[in-house]
């Protein structure tokens, strides 16, 4: 299995995301392919220059309990996530009354930050965001201390948080 077959296969599949959720191949075993901690993608140790590609390989991932695999209708190769397979690092809002907030990933993804597409923590108390199915985004830095200055302390039963609204959602970025 190369990267030149898998890369021929998706994009037969046109600009859309594929239902990657849908296909259930066979296993075709590993590729040198891993996505480091900032949301670099490379293989044999060679960072993608081309985000065309990166853009393409990631609308084919998938994550099966804690593996990544690149799906295919035919094909399904496990790669490395070493912490997300997506870094949030835009949003701006929808709207003039800051009600909706619009995110983004290193790979182009825009979305709505809602129910749908939380923020959860790990451990570590670490932000992330869902993209899409159970993908997740890890939020950068810079995103967090931009949320840190719009958000409002609110006291709950966990303590006193940091909390903001985006469609009619309210998202906690911690206790104080």
């Amino acid at each position: 299995m190369s990267l030149e077959s898998i890369t021929a296969q998706i994009k037969a599949q046109g600009n859309s995301i594929p239902p990657v959720e849908l296909w259930d191949p066979d296993y075709c075993g590993e590729i040198d392919l891993q996505i480091k901690a900032n949301g670099d993608w490379f293989y044999a140790g060679t960072i993608f220059k081309r985000p065309a590609l990166v853009k393409l390989l990631a609308s084919v991932l998938k994550k099966e309990q804690d593996e990544y695999f690149l799906v295919t209708p035919v094909e399904k190769i496990k790669i490395t996530v070493d912490d997300a397979p997506f870094v949030l690092t835009q949003w701006h809002w929808r709207d003039e009354n800051q009600t909706t907030m619009i995110v983004s990933n290193n790979v182009g993804n825009e979305f709505t930050l809602d129910k749908t597409h939380p923020i959860t923590t790990n451990a570590n108390n670490e932000l992330y965001v869902t993209v899409r199915r159970n993908l997740l985004a890890k939020v950068h830095r810079n995103v967090y201390y931009q949320w840190v200055d719009l958000a409002k302390e609110v006291e709950t039963d966990k303590g006193c948080e940091l909390v903001f609204t985006s469609a009619n959602c309210q998202f906690s970025l911690g206790v104080l």
